[in-house]
């Protein structure tokens, strides 16, 4: 079988992340590593927090933090929210790692020794009082668009217009609030990706038909636009430092690398960290390294990060002229908007993990974050919405379904499972249907298709619920014991099945099922279609627990508590 590398976009440092950051990148990547997992092949899901750039900068100022003590405590604190959310990372880094430091100067080395990195000078905004170039988003000032008054440098959140800062109405330093600022002459580096555009159109061309058209088409737009050569370092006290041996000037004027330089590094750099933690049995470089038949490698990101991805770092990696491993597949996602308008970190609009998490637990988000997917196109959070899919397929299909099998039965047949009769022709019609459910939620998952994959699984639910209703052992018990017994064995069986094949999209309900039932040796990590058919895992006599409800249906009362915390629209 072949090696999976996955990676999801890297969280940005400044903040807890939103459901939109959550359900565009690191939970489909969790649920995709975890049905690679399931299904025997050997994965590795890296991530990492994203540490450098202007907004960490500020946000450490904001909280009178050193830079580093800020990022390295809110690393801690999203570790904590994913952990919440039981996303199986095999690694989650840092990018302001060692290793990520010494992998991103040998690829500004290489690229500058092929010709690919050259000194320009520009002119930038400086400021007196600060003693210091500032960065674009180091610059505040009015939109001559909407008025805004807290407009940044590079662009304008509330009317999301790009800027240059010398377009901004009375400009200031975000640093000190000073108004006195100068445009002064400064070099930086260049990465010359005009001179990668041919390389980057054929690789695209090579690869984009096993990337979802939102993918492909991102890419496309950006090539035939023409690739421009891009400024790849910046005025900064926190990040990458230029090497001293091959820029000593920038490098002692303190220049460090664009953070959209570093990051995609960064999933080499974890990828490192991982490794030195156990270099006895980890190799990184087989992961990246001259591995282009033996690794498939796939990314998951939203629409913005592609051009980044699907352009920009394949050109990096190009220009390198070594043999470093370039993504095959880019799952990308649309934006998941908090009643049709935007979530927004920094103006606190819409549900965050943390608060996700406070609320209730995981799997209920995990799963309607994905059977929600923006996949197609943009998708809206709703809490109406949120309320009626956990009641339905959650509490109702799956969670009532469990609970009443295991309940009636203890109470009919005692704690184990009962024998009962012979399969009979309304088992076998139940196993083919089964069988067929699943192949197709197979054929989904390995598609990257998460709602079409999450409607077989609810398919599937469905399917159980169905059987019992037909066969009705509340009332085959008062005529035929061993006819209710076999249902309700048929039953705890789909039970069990349920609890291997939804694990990629509710972990914490699965174990809870799973452990219901009291198996010596309960190593099943998928269901063959041959098991599917015949229902037979869970053998008669097997000790078994009713567990605790595993989804409370929400009520009136919760759906106005949650719109009166959180806000019935977007803003």
């Amino acid at each position: 079988m072949a090696r999976h590398l996955i990676t999801s976009a890297l969280p940005y440092i400044n903040g807890i992340k939103h459901l939109g950051n959550m359900v565009g990148s690191m939970l489909p990547a969790d649920v995709y590593s975890r049905y690679l997992r399931q299904r025997g092949h050997d994965v590795l899901y890296i991530c990492a927090t994203d540490e450098h750039g202007t907004p960490a900068e500020l946000a450490a100022k904001e909280l009178g933090l050193p830079v580093d003590e800020f990022c390295a405590q809110a690393h801690d604190a999203q570790k904590a929210v994913y952990d919440g959310f039981a996303l199986a990372f095999d690694y989650f880094g840092r990018s302001s790692s060692e290793q990520n430091v010494e992998i991103t100067q040998h690829f500004a080395r290489k690229l500058k020794e092929n010709g690919f990195i050259e000194e320009r000078a520009i002119r930038q905004v400086y400021s007196p009082a600060d003693g210091r170039f500032l960065p674009d988003r180091y610059v505040e000032g009015t939109c001559p668009h909407c008025g805004y008054d807290k407009a940044r440098g590079d662009q304008c959140e509330n009317c999301t217009r790009v800027l240059d800062p010398t377009d901004l109405i009375e400009p200031r330093s975000a640093i000190s609030g000073s108004t006195d600022l100068e445009v002064r002459e400064t070099k930086h580096l260049f990465l010359l990706q005009s001179k990668l555009q041919h390389e980057v159109e054929a690789w695209v061309a090579a690869h984009e038909h096993q990337w979802p058209q939102l993918a492909s088409s991102i890419a496309r737009k950006w090539l035939t636009e023409g690739l421009h050569d891009r400024a790849i370092t910046r005025d900064l006290d926190w990040g990458v430092p230029v090497p001293a041996d091959t820029w000593p000037e920038l490098a002692a004027e303190g220049k460090v690398f664009y953070v959209w330089f570093d990051a995609p590094i960064e999933y080499i750099g974890a990828t490192k960290e991982w490794s030195d933690q156990d270099p006895e049995n980890r190799d990184w470089k087989s992961w990246w390294f001259d591995v282009d038949t033996d690794v498939r490698y796939t990314e998951f990101m939203a629409k913005d990060n592609v051009p980044f991805h699907t352009v920009m770092f394949p050109a990096t990696e190009l220009g390198v002229r070594e043999p470093w491993k370039k993504v095959d597949v880019v799952k990308a996602f649309n934006w998941l908007t908090y009643y049709g308008g935007k979530f927004s970190t920094s103006q606190k609009r819409g549900v965050f993990t943390d608060q996700a998490l406070e609320v209730l637990p995981a799997d209920y988000w995990r799963y309607f974050l994905i059977a929600n997917a923006p996949e197609s196109d943009d998708s809206s959070f709703t809490w109406e919405h949120f309320t009626a899919t956990v009641n339905k397929d959650l509490a109702d299909t799956l969670g009532n379904f469990v609970n009443r099998v295991l309940s009636f039965s203890r109470k009919r047949f005692g704690d184990e499972v009962p024998a009962g009769a012979a399969a009979g022709e309304a088992e076998a019609k139940l196993g083919e249907e089964i069988a067929r459910l699943l192949a197709e939620y197979e054929e989904h998952m390995e598609a990257l298709q998460f709602r079409k994959a999450a409607a077989a699984l609810r398919a599937l639910w469905s399917a159980g619920n169905s059987y019992l209703e037909e066969k009705a052992p509340w009332l085959e018990i008062k005529t035929d014991q061993e006819a209710a017994a076999l249902t309700l064995r048929t039953a705890m069986n789909l039970i069990h099945l349920y609890a291997v094949v939804s694990e990629p999209f509710i972990p914490t309900s699965s174990a809870a099922m799973r452990g219901a039932f009291a198996l010596e040796n309960d190593t099943a990590t998928w269901v063959t279609p041959e098991q599917a058919r015949s229902l037979t895992s869970i053998p008669a006599g097997t000790p078994f627990t009713v567990p605790p409800v595993l989804f409370a249906k929400l009520t009136e009362d919760d759906l106005e508590a949650y719109k009166e915390r959180f806000g019935g629209e977007a803003s």
